[in-house]
């Protein structure tokens, strides 16, 4: 298996208030973690700048003006309730884009089997017209639409494991059966959306909510029984997982008790199911994870299991 890696500098310029959870932090977490355990064959690439057209695959052009608009020449800015920017947050906003699409291209050239994209600010919260839950734009929904428009494929799968609800990426889809987005997370918990209930216009939204204190047994059984048999019947033609590893135990924004095996398992059951109907494409993006060692492990062990095959 070839396993590529994207990141780049200017993640770390993403600046948000002392004490917020969404810092640089995280990705220096994880950048040494990885350098410690070693992972000489993990194919690393600095992520490349994306460009406005991409973001309007999934967002109207009103709203990449608004986020454009809000950028400070100085200091950090409160723009809603938790999310911020600082004077290059534009710049990290582009090149997580960049990096996402770059992402699908390279399983479809047959550059890498798997791509995980180290990359902030996260996307998945951000809806078709708003920005908020620390994203600005949806990373993973301009990656389906792209790999949709420049690879000309039917169907994409979007497996977001972040225990917090990818509302934005719902919102974006919830009438486009071409996607089927699925999601495990806590509820009750931000953003206060993920009921089972909420199916989508097609029936392509599949919501599998854990309760507070869930460890890996019900997180587990969520995957096997409603996440797992919906992408087979899907058959997608490219599987994307919203990595966030904030359902780890130790993580200070919710009360789901994973850990790194559970992070592990979940990515060789995706692996199967990609290795069957997607040729191997397999495209993940980071999302959420707050405590520096659950995320640095975490992201250890799923990058881990993508280069075992």
């Amino acid at each position: 298996m070839t396993t590529r890696l994207y990141t780049h500098p200017i993640f770390l310029e993403h600046l948000t208030p002392s004490g917020h959870p969404e810092r640089p932090d995280r990705i220096r977490a994880i950048e040494a973690h990885l350098e410690d355990i070693g992972y000489e064959h993990l194919d690393r690439k600095k992520a490349p700048m994306g460009d406005e057209a991409s973001i309007l695959l999934a967002h109207p052009e009103s709203h990449v003006e608004n986020q454009r608009s809000k950028i400070p020449e100085e200091g950090i800015v409160q723009i809603e309730s938790d999310t911020y920017v600082s004077p290059k947050s534009w710049e990290a906003a582009l090149t997580a884009v960049g990096a996402a699409t770059a992402a699908v291209d390279d399983v479809f050239t047959g550059q890498a089997d798997n791509v995980f994209v180290a990359a902030r600010p996260p996307g998945h919260h951000a809806e078709k017209t708003t920005a908020m839950g620390f994203c600005l734009f949806n990373n993973a929904a301009i990656a389906a639409r792209h790999a949709q428009k420049k690879h000309g494929i039917s169907r994409v799968a979007i497996m977001d494991w972040d225990v917090h609800h990818g509302n934005g990426t719902q919102d974006i889809f919830w009438d486009d059966p071409s996607v089927l987005y699925l999601s495990t997370h806590q509820i009750p918990l931000y953003p206060g959306t993920g009921a089972k209930d909420e199916t989508g216009l097609k029936n392509n939204i599949v919501n599998a909510p854990l309760s507070p204190d869930s460890g890996s047994d019900l997180f587990r059984e969520a995957m096997r029984s409603r996440v797992f048999p919906a992408i087979r019947n899907f058959a997608p033609d490219l599987l994307i997982i919203s990595a966030g590893f904030d359902a780890h135990h130790r993580d200070p924004l919710a009360q789901i008790n994973l850990t790194e095996d559970d992070f592990d398992w979940a990515t060789g059951q995706l692996m199967d199911i990609a290795e069957r109907h997607s040729n191997n494409r397999l495209v993940s993006l980071l999302e959420g994870g707050y405590d520096l060692q659950g995320l640095a492990f975490s992201v250890g062990a799923h990058v881990k299991r993508l280069m075992k095959g």
